[in-house]
């Protein structure tokens, strides 16, 4: 009988620490705690706040890994502008794809005044990365509409998926080319690795280009992953792409969208 009341009282100490949360997880358990589903409700206020609008700006953060300090101040640099309407992260949140590095870096996000969305980036896929990346942002491909600019965000992190599942996704893209959103007129494109990279899947990168040509009104692309900023015509095609540099080297892109055309701010903070 001892053996038994032994076994209870056990279990009711591990009921215990596991209600105080004193019970430490496995770094790459998928336990997510805390707000999920975070681009789409951003998305929703998005496009509901520039709805109609032909000008406004919007600010670039990319591969926060690690510097939690200067993602805090990158917040508070873009809070202090003003004139900001929304954030994109160009992915790395993680370093090693922790649980505890999405939570911790989602929640100096979440202080931003502004909605913001995060793209999937290499290092977010390491481990169980990506499923927490799911469960707290969503789906690693996503689109949405800022007044009259179609935003079309991609996971183009090939190497990580060893070519198992198509990366880039053709057919979503495909779905953008023929989707007629009311009111737009122009494309912008946001993806973590640039074409040419070693990350990208590089024997797609003719067909990558040519489908990319075809949305609508495509103005340039932006990207992260580089931590350098930087800026390429990589297909001799007249489409820009731009490359924004990592937090720890305290800068980002401040972005200003035009009816005749827009300008890219190279910030620091």
């Amino acid at each position: 009988m001892s053996k038994y009341i032994n076994c209870i009282f056990f279990l009711l100490i591990v009921l215990f620490f596991a209600g105080c949360d004193m019970i430490e997880y496995h770094p790459y358990e998928a336990r997510v705690e805390g707000e999920t589903g975070i681009n789409a409700k951003n998305i929703n206020l998005i496009q509901k706040r520039l709805e109609g609008k032909k000008e406004f700006k919007f600010a670039m953060i990319s591969d926060t890994q690690r510097s939690y300090d200067e993602t805090k101040k990158v917040v508070a640099a873009i809070n202090a502008r003003g004139d900001i309407s929304f954030v994109i992260h160009g992915g790395d949140q993680a370093d090693f794809g922790l649980t505890k590095e999405f939570l911790w870096t989602r929640n100096i996000l979440n202080n931003l005044y502004m909605p913001y969305v995060v793209l999937l980036g290499n290092h977010d896929c390491l481990g169980t990365g990506e499923d927490v990346y799911k469960e707290i942002y969503g789906h690693a491909n996503f689109a949405f509409t800022a007044g009259n600019v179609r935003f079309v965000c991609l996971n183009t992190n090939a190497l990580e998926y060893d070519y198992s599942v198509p990366v880039p996704d053709f057919d979503f893209i495909e779905e953008e080319i023929n989707r007629e959103p009311n009111g737009v007129e122009k494309t912008i494109v946001a993806m973590h690795v640039p074409p040419g990279d070693v990350e990208f899947n590089n024997n797609v990168r003719k067909p990558f280009e040519r489908y990319l040509l075809e949305l609508r009104g495509i103005q340039f692309c932006l990207y992260g992953h580089n931590h350098y900023f930087d800026e390429k015509e990589f297909f001799g095609d007249g489409l820009m792409y731009y490359g924004c540099t990592n937090v720890a080297n305290k800068g980002y892109f401040v972005i200003t969208i035009k009816e005749d055309g827009y300008e890219i701010e190279k910030c620091s903070f």
